[in-house]
C-alpha cells in the first residue's frame, strides 16, 4: 500500500470525478511548475502532484490504488487471464517473469534534458564567473496551462479503444487462441482524444521560447566540465515536469599560458646574454605582476616555479603552481662588431673550437662501468 494519499495531494475527495481531478491538477500545476517556483522543495511537490494525477486519471491504476495496491510499482496487479483466449502478454509474463504495462498511458510526462555549450575565458575558469546565457527550450503553454486543450474544452474518450489505450486481436495458434494487444492507433495509447486542441501549442501543452539564465561558473573548472541546472530543461508533454539543463564549458585557449591539470605553464624567451649574466623579468600573471629572478648561467629548458599561482582545485582546497620555462635564444644575425666581440669572448674562454667526444674515452668509460658493476657483484 503506498504511503502517499493521492487524493489529499490533489485536494479532492475519494469520489471525485475525472473533471474534478483535472481541474485540481491544473490549479496546482500553475502554482508549482518549475518555471514559476524553481526551488527544490517545490519541484518535489510538483512531481508528487504529477504522480497523483497519473494514478487517479487512469481507471485501472485508480481502482488498484483504492483496493490498497501500489499502481506505481512494476509488479502491481494480480489475477490471471484464463478465459477462452490466452493473452500474449500473460504468456510472456509467465515464461520470462516480466510485467507488461496495460491501460492508457498518461499524457503528462517528464521533459527531456538539454545540453548547451558555453565558452569562457581562462581567467573565468581560474577565478569563477557569473555568465548570462540565453537558451531555447520548451516551456508550458500559458494559454492552456499545459493541458493542450482549447479554453473550455476537454479531452474525450477514444471511440476506438473506449478509453483503454490499447486494442486486442485474437489469433489462432498451436496454443489455441492467442490474444495480442497493441497501443490504440487512433489515440496513440492515451485512451483519450483531443477534439479541440489549443491553438497556441497545437495540443502539445508546451511551446518553445527563449529564456535568459544566470549561470554561476565555479573556480577551477576546465573544458568539458558540465554544470547541472535541475528542472531547467525541456518541459514535458501535457505540462509534465521539466528535465535538467546541462551547461558544458569550453575554455578559450590563452595566448601566453597553457593548463596542465591544476598547474599553469608559460615560456619565457631569454637572450643568450641575459641567460649568461642573470636578470630579472616582470611577468604579468592572472594574479598580477610577478618578478622572475633568472640566475646567472641559466640553461635552456630550465624551470622556475611560482607556488600557488595556478588553478584552484575544483574539488578541494589550494591552488596549483605557475611553471615558467626558460627559452634561451641564440642570435641568428650579427653585425661585424657583435661578431668580433663574440669571437673575442670565445678566445678568452678557449671555445674557438669544440672537441667532439673521444671514442677511446667512450670505450674506457663503458668498460669501466662493466668493471665496477662486476666488482660490486663480487662484494
Amino acid at each position: 500500500m503506498p504511503t502517499t494519499d493521492y487524493y489529499d495531494v490533489l485536494g479532492v475527495s475519494k469520489d471525485a470525478s475525472n473533471d474534478d481531478i483535472k481541474k485540481a491538477y491544473r490549479k496546482l500545476a500553475r502554482q508549482l511548475h518549475p518555471d514559476v517556483n524553481p526551488d527544490p522543495e517545490t519541484q518535489e511537490r510538483f512531481k508528487e502532484v504529477v504522480t497523483a494525477y497519473e494514478v487517479l486519471t487512469d481507471p485501472q491504476k485508480r481502482e488498484m490504488y483504492d483496493l490498497g495496491g501500489d499502481p506505481t510499482s512494476s509488479g502491481g496487479g494480480a489475477g490471471g487471464n484464463f478465459g477462452g483466449a490466452f493473452s500474449f502478454n500473460d504468456i510472456m509474463d509467465a515464461f520470462f517473469g516480466g510485467s507488461a504495462t496495460r491501460g492508457p498511458r498518461s499524457r503528462v510526462r517528464r521533459g527531456q534534458d538539454a545540453l548547451v555549450p558555453l565558452k569562457i575565458e581562462m581567467s573565468e575558469a581560474i577565478f569563477g564567473a557569473t555568465k548570462e546565457l540565453q537558451v531555447d527550450t520548451a516551456v508550458a503553454c500559458t494559454v492552456c496551462s499545459g493541458s493542450g486543450t482549447a479554453a473550455g474544452a476537454q479531452l474525450s474518450t477514444c471511440p476506438t479503444c473506449r478509453g483503454q489505450g490499447e486494442v486486442s486481436q485474437v489469433q489462432r495458434s498451436f496454443l489455441g487462441q492467442v490474444m495480442t494487444t497493441r497501443p490504440c492507433p487512433q489515440c496513440q495509447g492515451f485512451g483519450t482524444v483531443n477534439p479541440n486542441p489549443c491553438v497556441e501549442c497545437s495540443g502539445d501543452g508546451r511551446v518553445r521560447t527563449r529564456r535568459k539564465l544566470t549561470i554561476k561558473v565555479p573556480a577551477g573548472v576546465d573544458s568539458g566540465t558540465r554544470i547541472q541546472l535541475a528542472g531547467q530543461g525541456e518541459v514535458g508533454p501535457g505540462g509534465g515536469p521539466a528535465g535538467d539543463l546541462y551547461i558544458e564549458l569550453a575554455v578559450t585557449p590563452h595566448p601566453v599560458f597553457r593548463r596542465d591539470g591544476d598547474h599553469l605553464h608559460c615560456t619565457l624567451p631569454l637572450p643568450m646574454t641575459a641567460a649568461a649574466l642573470g636578470t630579472s623579468v616582470e611577468l604579468e600573471t592572472f594574479d598580477g605582476p610577478a618578478t622572475i629572478e633568472v640566475r646567472a648561467g641559466a640553461q635552456h629548458g630550465e624551470e622556475i616555479r611560482l607556488n600557488a599561482r595556478g588553478v584552484p582545485k575544483l574539488r578541494g582546497t589550494g591552488r596549483g603552481d605557475l611553471v615558467v620555462h626558460l627559452e634561451v635564444q641564440t642570435p641568428t644575425k650579427l653585425d661585424a662588431r657583435q661578431e668580433e666581440l663574440l669571437r673575442e669572448l670565445a678566445s678568452l674562454r678557449d671555445e674557438e673550437s669544440v672537441p667532439g667526444p673521444s671514442t677511446e674515452a667512450q670505450h674506457g668509460s663503458f668498460f669501466s662501468r662493466i668493471r665496477d658493476a662486476f666488482k660490486d657483484g663480487l662484494n
